[in-house]
């Protein structure tokens, strides 16, 4: 079996969707009935490293719309079993070359991405799909609001867990030092911070935290992340009086994550429009407490509150009343979070392809 997946960006990207789709480049990739997987990405910031074998990654592609499209249609060329659009901007090119590949069409569908109508030059190729394959119910629903496709079409597929990428361990002396944090609690959120996203709960645990302080004169909040937004909140922060407590950590390092999960007590993102949030799965893996939203994809994240604490963003008494319980919870790795382990992203996946490749129909 051939599959061709078109991408905003996997290897060498940086952010959720770019993770998910190195994972399902991987997992394509594992299985055995898989012969190559060409990847087309849009965006390349970084190196493109770790791209296995029997993936073809088209790294030339990427920075220009003109070489995109070129690649494509070349790709398109030769013969594939399957054709999974990795972007709903993109729509528009994979459903052209599904009439020329004759074969399943996916839509992936992470968020925010898909939770408001397109334009109508990509709606109207939406009864081209086979499939959507989501990583939320709640941004199934959203979309299906606006795309009125058979529930059928759709399929969940939430985020892996690569459980051994991450564990317990004691904190970094060496991250307590750049940061300041040595004898204090932490509060962490790990997210972009572009001002068109401001959603991800950063603004509502600003303001909440002067009351924690009350309760725990030793509480700091790590911000880890960054983006066009960053000065606002940190002009907020100094206005709210909480220079000497909130600690802007810029982007990290990939090799530094996991430590940066150990550093906290509570990783916090009360955020109003995550279509999942995989960050809390990684901090979950770290044996941090969790405290996420319960009106987005957050409360699937973490199993509707089998696997932390949901809040309502917009009541800050229940941003407060969450945070203080989390910070009561011991560091450990919560039974259930095996739930979105890599062998279950994998067995998803097989899955999701079978329902749409009759047994033998995929070329060896």
């Amino acid at each position: 079996m051939r599959v061709l997946l078109l991408t905003t960006d996997a290897y060498g990207g940086h952010g959720g969707i770019a993770l998910y789709n190195r994972d399902l480049a991987d997992a394509l990739a594992a299985m055995p009935n898989v012969a190559e997987v060409v990847v087309i990405p849009r965006t390349l910031p970084f190196a493109a490293d770790g791209v296995p074998d029997k993936v073809r990654y088209l790294a030339q592609a990427a920075g220009s719309k003109r070489r995109y499209v070129s690649a494509a249609l070349r790709s398109a060329a030769s013969a594939f079993d399957l054709l999974i659009c990795g972007h709903i901007n993109l729509l528009p090119l994979a459903a052209l070359l599904r009439y020329k590949l004759h074969c399943p069409l996916v839509l992936m569908a992470y968020g925010i991405d898909v939770w408001t109508r397109p334009k109508w030059w990509t709606r109207i190729w939406l009864r081209q799909l086979s499939a959507v394959w989501s990583i939320s119910a709640v941004t199934r629903d959203r979309m299906n609001a606006w795309a009125q496709l058979p529930e059928a079409r759709y399929r969940l597929l939430p985020n892996a867990i690569h459980l051994d990428r991450y564990g317990l361990a004691p904190k970094s002396p060496t991250l307590l030092d750049r940061y300041g944090l040595r004898g204090h609690k932490v509060l962490l959120t790990l997210a972009r911070l572009p001002s068109a996203d401001r959603y991800k709960g950063v603004d509502e645990v600003l303001e909440m935290l002067p009351t924690l302080l009350e309760d725990e004169p030793r509480l700091r909040y790590l911000v880890a992340g960054d983006g066009d937004d960053r000065p606002r909140l940190q002009a907020k922060a100094q206005a709210l009086g909480l220079q000497a407590h909130v600690v802007f950590a810029g982007m990290i390092d990939e090799a530094e994550k996991a430590d940066h999960f150990r550093l906290a007590d509570v990783f916090v993102m009360p955020g109003r429009g995550e279509g999942f949030g995989f960050v809390f799965l990684e901090a979950l893996a770290c044996g941090v407490p969790v405290v996420g939203s319960q009106i987005d994809g957050s409360r699937e994240a973490l199993r509707d509150g089998e696997l932390g604490e949901l809040v309502d963003p917009r009541d800050a008494d229940s941003v407060r009343v969450g945070i203080v319980r989390a910070l009561q919870k011991p560091i450990a790795i919560p039974p259930g979070l095996e739930f979105f382990d890599w062998p279950n992203f994998c067995a998803r996946l097989q899955a999701a392809i079978a329902s749409l490749l009759p047994s033998g129909s995929a070329r060896p």
